[in-house]
């Protein structure tokens, strides 16, 4: 079979197209995954009478899944090939939410999560390393951050579909429905996918877990890899708590149930405004530079959004600013951390990035449960999901 990569040639072939395409789609099965428990949360908290707390719990425990995936399944794939654990991942994402469907306490939805947020962190991994080395060297920022649009698209629609049918469906009823478009994915990527040909790299293929870590770690790329894992942790922080808990934040802000949800669907309207905006302007300006940029508006805006009381359209067109801001700049992360690593070691590099990364995320729900179980002040909120954004940008500035 001839080699399709673009490595060599530059140009854009049929077969880096579909992967880029088809990583696309499976982004948007991530962010209905992800983005539909939040839009059910306030309907599970009420069917089960649940404090905030415990439903920070709850999506902990998906981003605690997400964590394991990165860091321990998705750099499996540099050995046993991307393809192969893409499949891998979607099969255990369609068995969570099917999962979440069946649940009858807290607990089976904790484990659900857990499932269904392990497939999501090994996807999210593969796919960019996947994409990374089918794009052409020149296109590469590009596809790697063109298919994180994927994700706030899915979880748009979502948005909007929920918002409707929580009116005619139980909240599993939902759930099941996204198991089933989990599961109608699976033949298209089986089928459309090549497989990686970094795993002809026979030191890919035999390095141990500790040989891995330690390449990342190897003088030459360790001031690197640490400041790209403390960005990601601080900005994983700050992103999954407004992620998760944007329709609630939104009828603290003053809207309505049915204006919350519409909130969380505007903001990832913005999120993908902002993640195909960064990744057009990734070919054309530094990349770290937009990053930075995204990032440190996105603070300015998250404490706008805490301090001021504004108008229904004004708070929506708000959200949307901030997920432009916020998911764009962290979506360029992806590229980012594709280009510190060479093609051998990718999945490993981003699988641990994002991993560690998701410790963030783990904490950024529970501490916003936390802070709002207590009633504090909306804007010392996200003040303090504020500083986690700039700290990231500071990480991200000093990459060489």
């Amino acid at each position: 079979m001839q080699d399709d990569r673009t490595e060599s040639n530059g140009t854009w072939t049929a077969t880096a197209v579909r992967v880029v395409a088809l990583c696309f789609v499976l982004n948007m099965i991530d962010g209905l995954d992800v983005l539909l428990l939040s839009y059910l949360a306030p309907a599970i908290g009420a069917a089960w009478q649940l404090p905030a707390t415990a439903l920070g719990i709850v999506f902990s425990a998906g981003l605690a899944g997400m964590a394991l995936g990165g860091l321990l399944v998705a750099p499996l794939a540099d050995r046993f090939g991307r393809r192969r654990l893409i499949l891998v991942a979607l099969t255990l994402m369609t068995l969570g939410m099917a999962g979440c469907a069946l649940s009858r306490g807290v607990l089976d939805l904790v484990i659900a999560r857990v499932v269904v947020g392990t497939g999501i962190g090994t996807a999210l991994a593969c796919m960019a390393a996947l994409v990374a080395e089918f794009a052409p060297p020149r296109g590469r920022h590009f596809a790697v951050g063109v298919i994180q649009a994927g994700y706030p698209i899915g979880a748009t629609i979502t948005g909007f579909v929920t918002a409707w049918a929580l009116g005619v469906a139980h909240w599993s009823q939902l759930f099941l429905a996204g198991a089933a478009l989990s599961a109608l994915l699976l033949p298209l990527l089986a089928l459309g996918l090549p497989e990686s040909t970094a795993l002809r790299n026979e030191a890919a293929v035999t390095a141990s877990p500790g040989q891995v870590l330690g390449d990342l770690l190897a003088p030459v790329r360790r001031a690197n890899t640490l400041r790209l894992w403390l960005a990601a942790f601080a900005a994983f922080m700050t992103l999954y708590f407004i992620v998760s808990w944007i329709p609630r934040l939104a009828i603290e802000a003053g809207l309505d149930a049915r204006h919350g949800i519409y909130a969380g669907a505007i903001y990832n309207i913005g999120a993908f405004a902002g993640t195909t905006g960064l990744a057009w302007f990734a070919g054309r300006f530094p990349l770290k530079r937009l990053i930075t940029g995204f990032l440190l508006a996105s603070a300015v805006l998250l404490i706008a959004f805490g301090a001021l009381r504004l108008p229904v359209p004004a708070e929506l067109l708000l959200a949307f600013a901030i997920g432009v801001t916020l998911q764009g700049g962290f979506n360029g992360l992806y590229p980012l951390a594709a280009s510190l690593y060479p093609a051998e070691r990718r999945s490993a590099g981003l699988g641990w990035a994002m991993g560690i990364g998701r410790a963030g995320a783990v904490i950024g729900p529970l501490l916003g449960g936390y802070i709002l179980a207590r009633e504090v002040p909306l804007v010392l909120l996200f003040a303090v999901f504020a500083l986690p954004v700039v700290v990231s940008a500071i990480c991200v500035r000093g990459v060489r």
